[in-house]
């Protein structure tokens, strides 16, 4: 029998923290493609929508993909956007209804909009307006995402990410395919429920390279194995959300006719406590610019740069990309030979183009946006050393082979140090994000910058030593200075005494 699927992605990390809505052109500036075009352009990659097309090919499936979008994490999503590019969603699972065999999404978890707190609670409810209860819903998520306790009600299946840096989203889509093929036939009914605990975020961000989810992950996949269990996922959670459902939670889609409830409700909750008790087993070292800088300077090495990450400013996370401390620490520190990357500024990379290559160039770089969070602007000399339109093809783990834009973009050589500055906000994961632009970072002494955990995919296996910073931006580590008003209290850890 052929099934009729219909497929989207739609997806948004939304930092309520950050005062820029993120509007439909933000969807489409980052990638928003219909159909065809969203085929083409994502189809082959490491992507959920490649996973579901891969299944679909293996079964035999009749697919209608309507569309995928994604914006850079910022802040909330606005009604235009959420409305604009979950009708069409919504209108082809109502024109295709009566054929439909089940829905396939790839979303992100921890989407916020301006009128409702849980985005893809949003969406799902909607597409249950239209189909009733009983048609299958399959979604992937972020191993980030925040889920609700409605998602868990209206998506029978879900699969997040087992890897941070991320490099599996094909994979988990296949695997939600495959427990879609056999719902679709009837051999399986599944549900999913949740586990929680009040904090939050997982203590390391949910790093699946070193420390305790490497055990977790594990657990997880053998528990996939018994019979009954079709996927265990562990989600860290988005602190930077400051909204009712927040945090770490481990959610297990199961058969529910093979029963056992109690059985997988009990493994997802010694997960969870897992997380809770390890809640002040800090892997990292989150130091300061200027003892990262003082490190940097006195770095000396054969194996390969020092990379010096700063977490707080990472624009994957809704950061705003443009804090200065820690460039401005580097440059106190007279360090040389560097790169550092990127600095989000729109106005002086527009500045930048309208000069020649060689010239020599003053400008008022980063902060602008708000200084408050990881410094003002800095007033710098240099030497122009490129422009671009901001294009480029990622070749890493992460996004190999898709065709990617900061947008107008310039290097500045100042004091022994190529700065890239870009307009659209995008955290560093790949090397082509440098090469792109005429720096080789494996071939720089010290490369600063912004990403949180991403960067290790692409940047370690160049690294000499890698080392991670907080220069006090939107991402901050110490969530004690940011003004949360939504989340319940108590949670850790802005209650750090709290007895649960």
């Amino acid at each position: 029998m052929t099934y009729f699927v219909l497929t989207a992605e739609f997806a948004h990390e939304t930092n309520t923290f950050n005062k820029n809505l993120t509007g439909y052109d933000d969807f489409v500036d980052r990638y928003g493609f219909y159909g065809a075009d969203a085929i083409r352009e994502r189809g082959d990659a490491n992507t959920e929508l490649g996973g579901f097309l891969e299944t679909g090919r293996k079964y035999g499936w009749e697919m209608l993909h309507v569309l995928s979008a994604s914006a850079q994490p910022a802040g909330c999503v606005t009604r235009d956007a959420f409305d604009r590019l979950s009708g069409p969603i919504v209108e082809a699972e109502r024109a295709n209804k009566a054929r439909l065999g089940g829905i396939m999404l790839g979303l992100h978890g921890a989407m916020v909009t301006e009128f409702n707190e849980d985005g893809e609670g949003e969406l799902l409810r909607r597409l249950r307006e239209v189909v009733g209860p009983d048609l299958p819903i399959a979604i992937t998520l972020d191993l980030h995402a925040n889920v609700t306790p409605l998602m868990c009600e209206l998506a029978n299946i879900i699969v997040s990410y087992k890897t941070y840096p991320h490099i599996d989203m094909r994979e988990r889509a296949v695997q939600a395919g495959e427990i879609m093929q056999r719902t679709m036939k009837g051999e399986i009914a599944p549900k999913t429920l949740r586990a929680h605990r009040p904090m939050l975020d997982e203590a390391n961000g949910g790093r699946t390279d070193v420390g305790p989810m490497i055990e977790r992950i594990a657990r997880a996949i053998a528990y996939e194995g018994q019979p009954g269990v079709l996927a265990v996922s562990i989600n860290a959670g988005f602190g930077n959300a400051d909204i009712v459902d927040v945090g770490p939670t481990v959610t297990v889609t199961y058969d529910a006719k093979a029963g056992n409830i109690e059985k997988h409700q009990a493994f997802a909750e010694g997960i969870a406590e897992d997380m809770w008790q390890k809640r002040f087993d800090v892997l990292n070292n989150y130091m300061p610019v200027e003892e990262a800088a003082a490190i940097a300077k006195a770095y000396t090495s054969t194996t390969g740069p020092i990379i010096v990450a700063d977490y707080a400013d990472n624009p994957g996370g809704g950061g705003y990309g443009d804090s200065t401390n820690l460039l401005g620490a580097m440059l106190a520190a007279g360090i040389t030979d560097a790169a550092f990357g990127p600095m989000v500024d729109n106005e002086t990379a527009l500045q930048l183009h309208k000069h020649k290559i060689g010239d020599k160039v003053t400008v008022e770089l980063g902060g602008k946006t708000d200084a408050r969070f990881g410094g003002a602007p800095l007033t710098l000399t240099g030497t122009l050393k490129l422009v671009s339109d901001g294009a480029y093809t990622g070749d890493g783990p992460m996004v190999g082979g898709l065709r990617l834009s900061y947008g107008p973009s310039a290097v500045i050589e100042v004091d022994g140090i190529d700065i890239l500055v870009v307009t659209v906000p995008a955290q560093m994961l790949d090397l082509q994000q440098f090469l792109a632009f005429g720096i080789d970072p494996a071939k720089k002494t010290v490369v600063g910058l912004k990403s949180m955990q991403h960067f290790r995919a692409a940047f370690e296996p160049i690294a000499g030593k890698v080392i991670v910073c907080d220069s006090g931006a939107l991402c901050t580590t110490y969530y004690d200075r940011l003004p949360y008003r939504n989340v319940p209290r108590p949670i850790y850890p802005l209650d750090k005494q709290m007895v649960r």
